[in-house]
């Protein structure tokens, strides 16, 4: 009873002390309001305006007179001003990182290998229904198609460097699109010696689309070297003749190449990115949310590691009452051995160091405590903070799978969304434009026949479907995932095409083909060893005119020469 009578009269007095402050308040606006009218208005006006900001988001997260955000600095503008005006300086962090940072470099590694890996594939998907060809003239069309594929796509001619070939390249401009934000590629056509095709694909880095002179137009209309018309659409891109950075070129110049070619409406750029904002033209790089992260746990790393090899120089000091002369055994360090022997200042340690020191010096032994009982549990807890960032999960971003089945299957589950989103991205920004640029050269060339494709778009549509197959996610338990996809399969949720690029990464019909080749090879080593047993195992019928008795020097077949029957 003491107690809530003491909680009803704290309560009273707190309601009997904001009444009289509001009393007090009220009378000082009606003394200024008879005084000086126009300040009293300017004070009314001033508590509406507070309690306008107090509403809804304003007394929250918008609240500007909460003290726990006062000190919130914050800005906003455009997406010229939030990302292309930061690009710059965000792209060259992150290539920092990539080359510093083991955490930064095993993260774009890892997209990089579960999104492309060996590349991705073309499986031809061609609408017969649309063409009018019965299933077996499609399969026939889409075998004649992936053969020719073959003959362009995994030859470094399709490149216009000649270095890598078209599954090389996917993995180049994927990478260059994680660390540098976007990533464009030009179609030039160029003869080569045996090679029936003249299609090539140039590569172009990011930092070479760029505004002429470095300087974006004021009106917005060219922006990151990205030019757009009135209605915002992209007419062209603005591409420097070398590296911006570069020190092996002195001139520099830009070009301006369309977006589209203007008759036949062709694509000229292919501009690869990730859109954040509405209106962005120019990619921030994959890393960019978690740079200051990144950066701070490479330096946190790196001074562990070197006050745990520090910690490990037991080194003895020597301490004398007078001054004398003579060194100290192995007080120093061999030429040979010191790194900064110019530098005075320098302090250099090695294993088993002994140092002398001077009259009235002395040494006082520290402790580092390393390694360090805590740093695992550290970096883990930024490390997961990292990879929800990143949409990779800890474990994936770590290699580090110690966790239940269950666990470990629900992120892996959770990656695999994250990369599949980007293998869409990647074909269809990427590959799919260049598989239509090849097939379009193929078909105008008579090497693949296609009736209609130049005349009728959807026609053209239905010759150029396809399926860009990758890696696949892999198995932590091969005989659940294994009879899941048999009960999907059976029971019309997915098909064996789709089952058998999802789990292996292979072509369904390829493995029925191989399968049959198999079946045939093994059935006639069967044939033949079952033949061969036979034989041995029939006696040879005797003689007619040697009786039931070998002849001198021969034996009936299977008759032991020794009689231990071996």
């Amino acid at each position: 009873n003491r107690f809530w009578k003491g909680v009803l009269v704290g309560a009273l007095v707190t309601a009997f002390a904001g009444l009289v402050i509001v009393g007090i308040a009220a009378g000082i606006d009606k003394a200024i309001a008879v005084i000086a009218p126009q300040a009293a208005l300017k004070r009314t006006v001033a508590r509406q305006k507070m309690q306008i900001l107090d509403s809804g988001y304003g007394n929250y997260g918008a609240s500007v007179t909460k003290k726990s955000l006062a000190g919130w600095l914050h800005a906003g503008g455009s997406s010229r001003e939030d990302i292309e005006d930061n690009v710059s300086v965000l792209r060259q962090r992150t290539r920092d990182l990539y080359m510093g940072v083991p955490l930064a470099n095993g993260a774009v590694k890892t997209m990089r290998t579960n999104v492309v890996g060996r590349g991705l594939r073309l499986k031809s998907t061609i609408d017969a229904e649309t063409l009018g060809i019965s299933p077996e003239e499609r399969r026939n069309l889409e075998k004649k198609i992936e053969k020719e594929w073959s003959i362009w796509a995994e030859s470094n001619d399709c490149d216009m460097s000649r270095i890598d070939n078209f599954y090389e390249l996917q993995q180049l401009a994927f990478m260059n699109w994680l660390i540098s934000g976007d990533c464009l590629a030009v179609l030039p056509v160029k003869p080569r010696i045996n090679q029936p095709y003249d299609l090539r694909v140039q590569l172009i880095e990011a930092d070479r689309l760029c505004s002429p002179d470095n300087c974006d137009t004021i009106d917005n209309k060219i922006v990151g070297g990205v030019e757009v018309d009135k209605s915002g659409e992209v007419i062209a891109y603005h591409i420097a003749n070398h590296h911006p950075l570069s020190y092996a070129y002195n001139d520099i110049s830009w070009q301006r190449v369309e977006a589209y070619g203007q008759k036949t409406g062709r694509r000229n750029v292919l501009h690869m990115m990730n859109r954040e904002r509405i209106g962005q033209r120019r990619g921030v790089p994959f890393l960019a949310p978690v740079i200051e992260s990144l950066k701070q746990l490479g330096r946190y790393t790196d001074a562990e590691l070197v006050a745990a090899v520090v910690s490990g120089m037991f080194t003895i000091f020597i301490e004398k009452a007078d001054a004398s002369a003579e060194d100290a055994i192995g007080s120093m360090l061999p030429e040979e051995v010191q790194v900064d022997a110019e530098d005075e200042s320098t302090i250099e340690l090695a294993p088993g160091a002994v140092i002398d020191l001077n009259e009235g010096e002395k040494a006082h032994d520290t402790n580092p405590g390393r390694p360090n009982a805590n740093f695992g549990g550290f970096v883990e807890a930024i490390c997961q903070q990292i990879g929800a960032a990143l949409e990779i999960p800890y474990e994936l971003l770590v290699k580090r799978f110690n966790s239940s089945y269950t666990a470990s299957k629900g992120a892996l589950e959770e990656a695999w969304k994250m990369f599949n989103m980007y293998r869409d991205w990647l074909s269809t920004d990427f590959c799919q434009p260049v598989y239509e640029e090849w097939l379009t050269e193929a078909v105008a060339k008579g090497r693949i026949k296609a009736p209609g494709f130049f005349t009728d778009p959807a026609i053209r549509k239905a010759y150029c479907g396809a399926k860009w197959n990758g890696p696949a996610k892999g198995m932590l338990d091969p005989v659940k995932e294994v009879t899941a996809a048999e009960k999907r399969v059976s029971n019309g949720f997915s098909t064996r095409s789709d089952e058998a690029m999802q789990m292996t990464g292979s072509n369904f019909y390829n493995n029925v083909e191989q399968l049959k080749h198999e079946e045939k090879e093994l059935k006639e080593v069967k044939k033949i060893a079952n033949g061969t047993t036979n034989k041995q195992n029939t006696p040879a019928e005797p003689a007619d005119n040697a009786g039931n008795e070998p002849a001198a020097g021969q034996q009936n077949t299977g008759q032991s020469l020794r009689g231990d029957d071996k």
